[in-house]
């Protein structure tokens, strides 16, 4: 599985696509939509410090609550510093800003794994009402430890995350977050993080709003599963996202054995390995309940090595 289209909201608010210079399109209301900002990642007709610096003399920027960050050129081997300075330089035309998503780009654009990120940290100081942030791609990111008060999603989707990010969220300070989302990913695209390093997340002692947790995309998900079963901080959850990794028999035994789910509105699976009878079982223990179950196997496949061990995959590593 690959992305293959571009973020359709932010913040509840539906994206709308700058138009590209000249274009007589009608815009909508600055507050009504969730602006997406582009250039070309090939043969730039048009940079993107260009269509932002565009953006920000066509719309009234002060009622802007939600952007979206597009691609930007040779993302592939050009990082996202360039963005990331001109978009704190702007800071003071965007008093409303309260959502924006870095790396809005889809297969092709750049696959996952070659879209180059950089310390995104600066976007979350230099907008402290920042209630949603999310990003796109984990080579070369950074996310440093910090306190927020406002944020209340948080979103980052890789292929292979470096445990310094996951260290960082875990370090973070972030008494209103509600959504955490962190796409794990696979060794070979730079995936290092081992569960403990997810300890202090699974303790929530930092995370006292929590209500969704997503760990997902990852190779370790049988690991992530069994630690899961036994953290904290699921008690207090209202959803939990174990999907898109390689979820299989041993895990989904562990959430069966460990503390009771019942008290999930959503428990998002799909994507895995789970054998028929472990999915059954799953089923009568948590369905009853009240609990919804997306336990479609999507598009996992599995490779048998010359050995005869079995490889499982994740949903997205490149």
């Amino acid at each position: 599985m690959t992305i293959g289209h571009h973020l359709e909201e932010l913040y509840g608010l539906p994206a709308f696509a700058l138009p590209g210079p000249g274009a007589k399109a009608e815009l909508p209301e600055p507050d009504a939509v969730a602006w997406r900002v582009a250039g070309d990642v090939y043969d730039a007709d048009e940079e993107w410090d260009d269509a932002f610096a565009r953006f920000l003399d066509t719309v009234d920027t002060t009622r802007v609550r939600a952007l979206i960050v597009g691609a930007w050129t040779d993302a592939y081997e050009t990082d996202s510093s360039a963005v990331i300075a001109a978009l704190l330089a702007a800071r003071d035309r965007l008093p409303a800003l309260r959502a924006l998503f870095l790396g809005d780009l889809v297969m092709e654009e750049a696959e996952l794994s070659w879209i180059q990120q950089t310390d995104v940290t600066g976007l979350l100081t230099g907008f402290p009402e920042l209630a949603e942030f999310g990003v796109r791609g984990g080579t070369g990111l950074e996310f440093t430890a910090l306190e927020h008060a406002a944020l209340r999603k948080l979103v980052v989707e890789t292929g292979g995350l470096p445990v310094e990010v996951v260290r960082g969220v875990g370090g973070s300070d972030l008494p209103a977050l509600e959504h955490l989302e962190l796409w794990l990913g696979d060794s070979m695209y730079g995936a290092d993080t081992t569960v403990s390093d997810l300890e202090p997340i699974l303790s929530g002692t930092r995370l006292p709003a929590l209500r969704h947790l997503g760990l997902r995309n990852s190779e370790i998900q049988d690991e992530i599963a069994a630690a899961v079963a036994s953290a904290p901080v699921v008690a207090r959850l209202r959803t939990l996202d174990l999907s898109m990794g390689t979820l299989g028999d041993e895990g989904a035994a562990a959430l069966l054995d460990g503390q009771s789910l019942t008290h999930l509105g959503f428990l998002d699976l799909h994507h895995h390995y789970i054998t028929e009878p472990l999915q059954q079982r799953l089923r009568e223990t948590l369905e009853p309940a009240g609990v919804r179950l997306d336990l479609d196997e999507d598009n996992a496949d599995s490779y048998e090595n010359e050995d005869g061990t079995v490889q499982r995959f994740v949903a997205i590593g490149e």
